[in-house]
């Protein structure tokens, strides 16, 4: 009776061998190495059908003793160790190759490929030892879920800003920009005296963002918020103010809820780009819908003395206001200037990485 010998596939690692046995629903399978001769034996549905097959193969050179197996319902799974960590030219010991055997594409590497894939997991085993041996922080959990709460609120407020403005906007029109302060300045006071705590954040150790940056940006917005537009009665009608508050919301709805999904480990790419594109419209519209406001300050501060300080009789009356506001308004200019430079350098890192996931853990940055 002829031997019927079926498909097999094989690949290399340097310190295994793996082989692909193309035979379905295998049963009665003996598979054992002796002599550094791999015997198989087993029933299935091969290439001729359903029927014996057998082969056996003379390794090029020693292996273990040892065969792991694994049988499915399409093929049987056969891994053998190397006696020796190296590469081999071939297979088998014969230098003609049988028939039978053909490379396994699905795995298979040239020796450089294997020597960056063993790389990478000596690097990966490494690193999860390192990771190990490094104390946990046993109030992470307590921190990210502050975090996730303080931007869930702040997404949330700023949300319903936004949909309150857009609103009123469809239906008063212009009307609608000239009560703005009246209908949003409650709510917008809320989430400004709120996110002070961005500032106290990185203070305290639980952001590894810096404290002089989160407050400049919180303190420039709450002196438009408090000081031009809260004390001076003649801005709070003013059309400025609905684009200041409405520029505003527009940029925190995404920015929050970025961050609060990344304080779970989770990502939504879409987010993520408007998160980093949003900005390049917004940004600029929401500073120069503050220099703006600033503009049309001034004359009201000059004419009122509003906050001017006084001055001895000697040197003069007194330092009218407009003057910090008009240093402050060269501040605005030079913050949008190198804020925007380094939002293009994140946003350029973005694209670069695109084809990756990039995780931002809001224990770094919020």
């Amino acid at each position: 009776m002829q031997t019927l010998t079926p498909h097999v596939f094989w690949a290399q690692r340097h310190g295994d061998i793996y082989l692909r046995v193309e035979i379905s629903d295998a049963k009665n399978l003996d598979i054992s190495v002796q002599e550094n001769v791999l015997r198989f034996r087993g029933q299935g549905h091969g290439a001729k059908g359903e029927n014996e097959y057998e082969f056996s193969l003379e390794f090029l050179k020693p292996v273990k003793p040892e065969v792991k197996h694994k049988s499915t319902q399409r093929q049987v799974n056969i891994a053998v160790r190397k006696q020796g960590h190296c590469w081999w030219d071939r297979l088998t010991k014969q230098e003609k190759k049988p028939v039978f055997l053909a490379p396994d594409f699905d795995r298979w590497l040239d020796e450089s490929d294997a020597e960056m894939e063993l790389k990478e997991k000596e690097e990966k085993i490494n690193k999860v030892s390192v990771e190990s041996r490094i104390r946990k922080d046993p109030f992470l959990g307590l921190k990210k879920g502050y975090l996730f709460m303080y931007n869930l609120v702040q997404f949330l407020g700023f949300s319903w800003i936004f949909v309150n403005m857009t609103v009123r906007l469809f239906i008063l029109g212009q009307d609608s920009f000239y009560d703005t302060f009246h209908t949003i300045a409650d709510v917008m006071y809320f989430c400004q005296m709120l996110a002070i705590i961005e500032v106290i954040n990185p203070a305290l150790g639980l952001v590894k963002s810096g404290v002089i940056p989160a407050f400049i940006q919180v303190m420039g917005r709450n002196v438009i918020l408090f000081v031009i537009f809260g004390s001076l009665e003649e801005m709070q009608n003013k059309p400025v103010v609905f684009f200041v508050f409405y520029l505003w919301s527009a940029i925190e709805i995404f920015r929050y809820p970025f961050y609060m999904l990344a304080c779970i480990d989770t990502e939504w790419k879409m987010l993520t780009w408007l998160r980093y594109t949003i900005w390049m419209p917004l940004y600029p519209l929401g500073v120069l819908a503050e220099a703006v406001s600033v503009i049309q300050s001034i004359p009201i501060f000059d004419e009122t003395k509003f906050l001017s300080i006084p001055l001895p009789a000697a040197l003069g009356s007194s330092i009218s206001f407009s003057y910090i506001l008009r240093f402050y308004l060269n501040g605005i200019i030079g913050i949008f200037e190198k804020d925007k430079h380094m939002k293009q350098n994140v946003l350029r890192l973005n694209l670069k990485h695109s084809d990756h996931c990039i995780i931002v853990i809001c224990l770094k940055d919020n």
